[in-house]
């Protein structure tokens, strides 16, 4: 019942509300501090598939996710949301979530609570989206509890529960089970996973192979702020189109 009335949800808003997706990168820059980090990037994120983006560090993956949700202006290109820039529409129909969950000094409940109501969701249906979405991510024993006095794996449950109560269509999560037990691990896949299930498109940044053999439809393969490959998991996993990625994936340094 809890997964029909957040999937209701989903539903009801996006039949208000312009589509986002496709979302188009176009020959994509971003440049700080004199150094060129994204070099020409075309991406196109489609509805149905989860994409996981993967590289090696300093491949400008975090960067393109933020890029991508709006909170850096690129340096040259553009992004479109479903052909057109972004605007208040499209702001309203993403989200995401940080590798170091940012926790309001609040309850649980009340960070919930507190991003509905900025979202603009009707105050008489913020506390029943709240609670359903505690109880999605297993926290509903900590609704009173101060966010910031959870665990790291409850924390970044709460991020994503936080995340999902406002139903997205494309949700981003930059690396959100770095450093996470693997019983927490379980749970943000769970609930990733469930995402997906009910429509909501994933974007995803992991270094962590298995989980992108887990989770993955499609492989996004960046190095040094540039596209190698954007195909298939089975295929990337399989025959890696660069040797960037096949060393990588084998476990060599790639510089």
């Amino acid at each position: 019942m809890l997964e029909r009335a957040l999937a209701g949800s989903a539903i009801e808003e996006s039949m208000s509300a312009p589509a986002v997706l496709p979302l188009a990168a176009e020959r994509l820059v971003f440049e700080a501090g004199g150094r060129r980090l994204i070099d020409g990037i075309s991406i196109v994120l489609r509805p149905g598939l989860r994409s996981v983006v993967m590289g090696p560090n300093g491949a400008g993956k975090s960067l393109t996710l933020r890029l991508l949700h709006g909170l850096l202006r690129p340096s040259g290109g553009r992004i479109l949301w479903d052909g057109r820039p972004l605007d208040r529409a499209a702001q309203l129909r993403q989200a995401m979530v940080f590798q170091r969950p940012v926790m309001l000094r609040r309850s649980a409940l009340d960070n919930l609570l507190h991003a509905l109501r900025a979202r603009g969701v009707p105050r008489r249906a913020c506390g029943s989206r709240a609670q359903a979405a505690l109880e999605r991510a297993g926290l509903e024993g900590q609704a009173r509890t101060p966010a910031r006095l959870l665990s790291g794996g409850e924390q970044q449950r709460l991020a994503l529960a936080r995340a999902l109560a406002l139903a997205p269509e494309i949700l981003f999560l930059d690396e959100p089970c770095a450093n996470l037990d693997p019983a927490s691990t379980l749970v943000i896949e769970t609930l990733i996973q469930q995402a997906h299930d009910e429509g909501t498109k994933i974007v995803l940044v992991t270094h962590d192979l298995g989980q992108a053999k887990r989770l993955a439809d499609e492989v996004i393969f960046l190095h040094r702020g540039r596209l190698l490959e954007q195909s298939p998991a089975a295929r990337f996993f399989d025959r890696p189109a660069s040797p960037e990625a096949e060393a990588f994936l084998a476990g060599r340094i790639v510089l």
